[in-house]
């Protein structure tokens, strides 16, 4: 529960136009294109809130 809210924490403090995604094993270092970046983004900080919200209810109902 800690590590998802310091994950939240993160996102709010550095937005998510700064996830940075490395490119594949084997090829140049660099960055990933801003759309993926962006999907990545979305899909990290949304498992966060998920697991987040989760445990939220979880907490709500007593379990």
């Amino acid at each position: 529960m800690l590590i998802s809210r310091l994950a939240i924490a993160a996102s709010i403090a550095l937005g998510a136009s700064s996830a940075l995604a490395s490119q594949a094993p084997g090829v140049e270092s660099g960055t990933a294109s801003q759309t993926t970046q962006l999907v990545m983004a979305i899909l990290v900080y949304g498992v966060s809130a998920l697991v987040v919200g989760a445990g939220l209810i979880g907490a709500l109902r007593g379990h």
